[in-house]
């Protein structure tokens, strides 16, 4: 498939061939769901804790005798039924990672770009190159009509734009290998240099 390609000034820049197995494909909103939810519980910090009965500040001196007082038989007051007493089976600090298999994690990342095709939220440049100034670069975007845009660049991005696009809100930049469904589903519109397109193919090929 063919897609014009653009400069960050708006003009021309010619025309780049996407590959049709990795930009042409029906997305399946299945398999990018299996990826996202892989993605983010990867990064879910799973810290959380609570206080088991050995933990809780309490005494530990048994709360009365064990016969003859008509009630329950009880030790100290840290057990789980007591106020202030410990938590039974809460959560501890875990990982919440699972595995996915490889193949279906590339199959995820190329529907992601399918889908963005399909919507016409793709966008492809000439280059991704800044002298840092924030203010010029912030110009072109919104010449463009770029309000959340995800833009991934080849191995490595320009230092420049990289510094130019810290400051702008909606404006994130990846280098290639950075590409993830999650953050290309976030964005409303993915931009890809030349480079970028070259190095993703090689990438899922």
């Amino acid at each position: 498939m063919k897609l014009d390609v653009i400069k960050l000034d708006g003009g021309k820049a010619g025309s780049v061939d996407l590959s049709d197995d990795l930009f042409g494909l029906e997305p399946r909103g299945d398999l990018l769901q299996r990826v996202v939810r892989w993605q983010r519980n990867k990064a879910q910090a799973g810290t959380h804790k609570v206080k088991t009965r050995s933990e809780t500040s309490y005494s530990t001196k048994k709360i009365y005798r064990q016969k003859g007082t008509g009630g329950a038989r009880h030790g100290d007051r840290n057990a789980p039924i007591f106020r202030k007493g410990g938590i039974y089976k809460g959560p501890t600090p875990r990982s919440h990672a699972h595995d996915l298999p490889k193949k279906v994690r590339k199959l995820g990342l190329a529907h992601a770009l399918s889908a963005k095709v399909k919507e016409g939220n793709l966008v492809v440049i000439d280059t991704a190159q800044s002298d840092g100034k924030t203010a010029a670069l912030a110009k072109q975007v919104k010449e463009l009509g770029w309000k959340r845009a995800l833009v991934i660049d080849g191995a490595e991005v320009d230092a420049g734009f990289a510094k130019a696009a810290a400051n702008i809100n909606g404006l994130d930049v990846l280098p290639s290998m950075g590409a993830n469904v999650y953050d290309i589903l976030k964005r409303d519109t993915l931009v890809l240099t030349k480079a970028g397109v070259e190095a993703l193919e090689a990438r899922l090929k």
